[in-house]
């Protein structure tokens, strides 16, 4: 499964690339803490969500840590979706890009 380091995923934001980045996590966690341009999706959802996401839109899938991120990157992947896992979620974002972000 392909994988993207947070600092890639920076990159991506910076240059305005022509992305999703999906937030799998439970509405509590995204109260902690989220980054704004993602589009959250609880995982449980997804399923039934399909039609919401864009199959020739590349998808980066985060949660707070990479392992449920990683199970509905494999899932969209199957699906037929050009999906990566953000490495370390939102829990590396918030340690190397932006530490203003609550830790949980």
């Amino acid at each position: 499964m392909t994988e993207i380091s947070v600092s890639a995923l920076k990159e991506k934001i910076d240059k305005k690339e022509n992305f999703i980045l999906l937030d799998v996590r439970g509405k509590k966690e995204l109260d902690i803490c989220a980054i704004k341009i993602a589009r959250h999706i609880p995982m449980v959802y997804i399923p039934n969500n399909l039609t919401e996401l864009d199959k020739q839109v590349p998808i980066v899938v985060m949660c707070h840590t990479g392992v449920r991120s990683l199970m509905v990157c494999r899932y969209l992947v199957r699906q037929g979706y050009n999906a990566v896992n953000l490495r370390g979620g939102i829990d590396a974002w918030a340690k190397e890009i932006d530490p203003r972000l609550t830790q949980y």
